[in-house]
């Protein structure tokens, strides 16, 4: 397969828009990383008129996609998490190109994960854990065990997110593989939520429990991208600021779940401002300690 498309990544390597090509092989027959195709070809430009085209090839009974990403799409997906394979792709893929070592650099570069990368993706993480939590929470208050059961388990699957990023890795596909080497801790959680043989209701109710503690405790870590953005004037922020800052459009989705939990857990808090209508304030917020 790869003597096949040989002929086409040299054409690409050839355009002085190419970037750097890399290749990754399905080695599963079930391969979820590969799309269930036998090779990704991920080729990176900096400029095209789609920022993501895609094409499929089959040869001999064998199959490979073709990906041509702008580099700036690519960058969003790796600060967002939009595309966790396009990123193990980066990571893990061979080098068929490299223009002037970009490949190498963009490896390098993940592989140390920055500071501000890495604070904006606990952010987009932490965002998800606590509206999924929140939501597991009020099922279970309802009684719709089910659906708090499924919570919970996204939740967890969040969590682990979170905690992968926090020891300065991307997440994989595969994230508890990587848990379970990097936070016992939450790979435990984890295990004792899929092997317990608590009735439902206990069962849920015991981990919205543990739950509670591990993100609380964490919180403040967690949501220190936000946190940073608020320390940036010395005033209380409405949530109307805060959402419209553009280093906050990747989590905004879930911006109102961040700023109910950290306001519970007193990290931030309401100030109240007068409006002209009596007994109506405007609600703002600032840092408790700022």
């Amino acid at each position: 397969m790869e003597n096949f498309l040989r002929p086409i990544y040299q054409e690409r390597a050839s355009d002085p828009k190419t970037l750097g090509i890399l290749m990754m092989e399905k080695t599963n027959p079930n391969s979820p990383l590969t799309d269930n195709f036998d090779i990704i070809l991920l080729i990176i430009v900096k400029e095209a008129e789609q920022e993501w085209f895609v094409k499929h090839y089959e040869s001999a009974g064998e199959t490979a996609a073709m990906h041509i990403v702008k580099e700036s799409t690519l960058m969003d997906w790796i600060d967002t998490s939009s595309s966790r394979r396009a990123v193990e792709w980066v990571i893990n893929g061979r080098v068929v190109y490299d223009r002037n070592e970009y490949i190498s650099d963009l490896k390098r570069k993940l592989r140390d994960f920055p500071l501000q990368q890495r604070n904006l993706r606990k952010a987009i993480e932490f965002g998800k854990l606590v509206k999924s939590y929140n939501e597991a929470k009020a099922l279970f208050t309802s009684k719709n065990y089910k659906d708090a059961h499924s919570k919970v388990f996204y939740s967890l699957h969040y969590l682990a997110r979170l905690a992968v990023v926090e020891k300065g890795y991307y997440p994989e596909v595969t994230v508890w593989n990587q848990v379970k080497n990097i936070d016992l801790e939450i790979y435990k959680l984890y295990e004792e939520f899929i092997d317990s043989r608590e009735e439902m209701e206990k069962k849920i109710q015991l981990m919205i429990l543990a739950m509670d503690y591990v993100i609380n405790h964490r919180a403040a870590a967690s949501a220190e991208h936000l946190l940073n953005i608020m320390r940036t004037k010395g005033e209380p922020w409405s949530y109307a600021e805060l959402k419209t800052n553009p280093f906050v459009e990747p989590y905004k989705l879930d911006l109102s779940a961040i700023i109910s939990y950290l306001e519970e857990k007193e990290i931030i808090l309401p100030v109240l401002e007068e409006t002209k209508g009596v007994g109506v304030f405007h609600r703002k917020y600032r840092i408790s300690n700022f």
